[in-house]
């Protein structure tokens, strides 16, 4: 292997939007996540439904279901 072409591979601290936080090897030094084993529904078991924008009841309107 070539010497002085690889970046520096360190400690990197990893937060996730629920609050939690981990330290893991990466290049970069903060790698920011939306989900984590913690708040992930596999994980969990616990199912979300999340909306945005209010496309269902967009859709709803739209196709006239209930």
């Amino acid at each position: 292997m070539k010497e002085k072409i690889h970046p520096k591979y360190h400690e990197a601290k990893v937060t996730c939007v629920c609050g939690e936080t981990f330290i893991t090897g990466s290049t970069k030094n903060e790698i920011k996540v939306e989900i984590c084993s913690k708040c992930h529904p596999f994980y969990t078991g616990s199912q979300r439904t999340v909306e945005t924008g209010g496309r269902a009841e967009k859709f709803r309107k739209k196709y006239g279901l209930k």
